[in-house]
């Protein structure tokens, strides 16, 4: 669906404002000699250093471009590349003396930066203006997770899972084992018989959530989890929606799901979902509520 014009121009003029004000249309960001692409590199290798691949990621850029930087900023002599000792196929970053200290002086310049755009407001509209930056930061953060059907035996898939036992056994009165609890078996999360979506920001996992669709019975949904990091990002109900169109698609006319009374954000998002409560339609040992939705089939 096209997004109205109206909210386009919004965002238009938005991004304007902040490139002139933040000063990214200089060569020499914060006064500096290094435009703002090799500033926000510098700052993201960080104290403890990063593997290339990661820095592509979480700053969006593709390889070549991340390269040019990179070797801008080993040719001023602030950082070193060079193979990780485990794997020579993985890069690591690791800022020299001299990058630390340009960090440094970028971090001064940028908190300098900052008063200048707080100082002539008066305190309740910069309690605004911080309210407001928070709120696009959560909001552009939740732009830029991905949804993707991942086999369940993937590695992301099973960092999920794991994280996500380890919750359920902090969180149950009784604890958690898995095996005792009625778990679809990775075939049963693969097509035809389901899908399992694992959620990744800055191409790391941060949520999951299968589907079943058992043949002659309603779709289910299993083992929703968003990490405590991605969490206000309306990731739960991203994945509800995506399983929901899915298993319409697949020609399913009910959704159900059932979950712990210990979760109780997760029994309000059902409720506020459309999900109503229904008597038990398993024997999950660890439920304590049973919800249902009717669909409408979309071959």
């Amino acid at each position: 669906m096209d997004e109205p014009q109206t909210q386009i121009d919004q965002v238009r003029r938005f991004n304007r404002t902040v490139t002139e004000r933040v000063g990214v249309l200089h060569d020499r960001y914060l006064g500096r000699a290094r435009p703002v692409g090799e500033a926000r590199l510098l700052w993201q290798v960080g104290e403890e250093g990063q593997d290339v691949r990661r820095l592509r990621d979480r700053l969006g850029l593709d390889s070549g471009y991340t390269s040019r930087l990179l070797r801008a900023l080993e040719a001023d002599g602030l950082v070193t590349v060079e193979p990780a000792p485990g794997d020579r196929r993985v890069r690591t970053v690791r800022l020299t003396d001299a990058g630390r200290a340009e960090r440094a002086a970028l971090d001064d310049r940028s908190d300098e930066l900052a008063g200048t755009l707080l100082a002539p407001l008066n305190p309740a509209q910069r309690a605004r203006l911080t309210a407001a930056m928070a709120d696009v930061e959560r909001l552009l953060t939740a732009s830029t997770v991905t949804l993707e059907a991942t086999d369940p035996a993937h590695p992301d898939a099973e960092h999920c899972l794991r994280a996500y036992f380890a919750e359920l056994d902090g969180h149950f009165d009784s604890g958690f084992d898995p095996a005792a609890s009625l778990l679809p078996d990775a075939g049963g999360l693969r097509p035809p018989h389901g899908v399992f979506l694992v959620a990744r920001l800055y191409g790391e996992p941060v949520g999951c959530a299968g589907l079943k669709l058992p043949a002659g019975a309603p779709a289910e949904i299993k083992r929703m989890w968003v990490a405590p990091r991605a969490r206000r990002l309306g990731l739960g109900r991203r994945f509800l929606a995506e399983l929901e169109a899915r298993a319409a698609v697949a020609g399913r006319t009910t959704l159900r799901l059932d979950t712990n009374r210990a979760l109780e954000a997760a029994i309000g998002l059902y409720h506020s979902f459309g999900f109503r409560e229904v008597p038990p339609f398993n024997d999950e040992p660890y439920a304590h509520h049973w919800f249902e939705k009717a669909l409408t089939a979309k071959p």
